[in-house]
């Protein structure tokens, strides 16, 4: 595997592709900086070796052109802090003053370059926009795990601008690689796999992938209720993808065919709204009364999840249990990383990924106590469903 590990960046201005897409607040205060500090090491290699950095990134979704509340201009200050160097700013990430900027940045400098996505050729691959962007360094390297399922002119396409010993992985891109590997590859028995979130439409590859490698899959968040229905439970007003039932009672056989234990929660925080203040109860996950919905799992669903991730050795948890972000239906998921974290104690190796996984984790601030928290949500997704992604295949290629 090619890595800035093994290259010298000395006096070689680097353009380097990060997942800066944080959450911020009305006021443009970073939320939650866990892809910046992730990808900091990067930028300290290369600056540290007496190179420069020119760093690019998308923000946010913007649709037509440069918004302002998706300006990477609000990053500056606390990159600079995260690495300990001067952050210059570009207001566009290609075009005479980008150039002059970069041209002009000296060894230990970083450049930020404006969101890519203000430019529709991002996302559309386009390869003179592509070409725009790697000549503004000496060589290309890729740390943005988060976007590496998209065939993006940054992430991707920039890559064939640069000899095979110029492109390379960064620290973040290696050590997700390495750490999904070791869930993959090197797979140490028994293997337990926690699936959680909303909709079953959005994990249904996934599933199929885990049930050749897993020996548990434990299903808990909106998305096990469509696996009640499909075992004719009654499961009242609790979010149901009706076109997912006949689908999800084939996940169900597939799983006993294949003797994986696909574990659905016995029971149920209930809810007579979707609210934090609602009228709570506890109910059997398969008998809900109508006018009643399944917000978390509940205390028996708790217990025996437990037990089954403290006697696994590897573990992977994609997907919260429950609507952590309302207090009262958040207990579920607290109990799962806890259990995840214990069973990281006692020696088994844990991956945990997925936007709400990332952010339950920080919330509880268990982070440090899981073998290794994935910054990307639908690229781990899609690397674990055994897709090719591009952003990988363009440094490996």
């Amino acid at each position: 595997m090619n890595t800035v590990a093994g290259f010298d960046c000395s006096g070689k201005k680097m353009l380097v592709r990060v997942d800066f897409n944080v959450p911020l607040d009305e006021e443009h205060k970073i939320q939650d900086d866990t892809r910046m500090r992730a990808a900091a090491p990067t930028l300290k290699k290369i600056i540290g070796d007496g190179g420069s950095a020119i760093v690019m990134s998308h923000l946010g979704r913007p649709k037509q052109g440069p918004e302002e509340k998706f300006s990477l201009r609000h990053l500056v200050g606390h990159l600079q802090e995260l690495c300990g160097a001067p952050v210059r700013f570009a207001d566009n990430c290609i075009g005479e003053p980008a150039e002059e900027q970069a041209n002009s940045l000296a060894p230990g400098e970083i450049l930020l370059l404006e969101n890519t996505r203000f430019h529709a050729e991002e996302t559309a691959g386009d390869q003179d926009f592509a070409k725009a962007l790697a000549a503004l360094g000496d060589g290309y390297v890729n740390d943005a795990f988060g976007t590496a399922h998209r065939a993006h002119a940054s992430t991707t396409v920039v890559a064939d601008f640069f000899p095979n010993d110029r492109k390379m992985f960064g620290y973040l891109m290696a050590k997700e690689i390495q750490n999904a590997d070791q869930v993959l590859l090197n797979t140490q028995h028994p293997f337990t796999a926690i699936i959680g979130g909303a909709k079953v439409s959005d994990k249904i590859l996934i599933i199929e992938r885990l049930l050749e490698k897993a020996d548990n899959i434990l299903i808990g968040g909106g998305m096990a209720y469509t696996f009640f229905r499909a075992k004719q439970g009654r499961v009242g007003n609790s979010l149901v993808e009706e076109d997912k039932v006949e689908l999800a009672g084939e996940l169900i056989r597939k799983a006993a065919e294949k003797k994986v234990s696909l574990i659905l929660p016995e029971d149920s925080v209930i809810a007579d709204a979707f609210d934090n203040q609602a009228n709570t109860d506890i109910s059997d996950s398969g008998a809900i009364p109508d006018g009643w919905m399944g917000l978390d799992i509940g205390p028996q669903a708790c217990k025996s999840f437990k037990e089954v991730i403290l006697s696994s050795k590897t573990l992977l948890w994609n997907g919260p249990m429950g609507v952590f972000e309302m207090e009262n239906f958040a207990k579920g998921t607290r109990s799962i990383a806890e259990a995840v974290a214990g069973a990281t104690e006692k020696g088994a190796f844990s991956l945990v990924g997925g936007g709400d996984s990332m952010a339950a984790i920080n919330q509880m601030g268990l982070a440090n106590k899981v073998s290794y928290v994935s910054t990307g949500g639908g690229a781990m997704l899609e690397y674990f469903e055994g897709k090719e992604l591009p952003g990988i295949k363009a440094i490996l290629n």
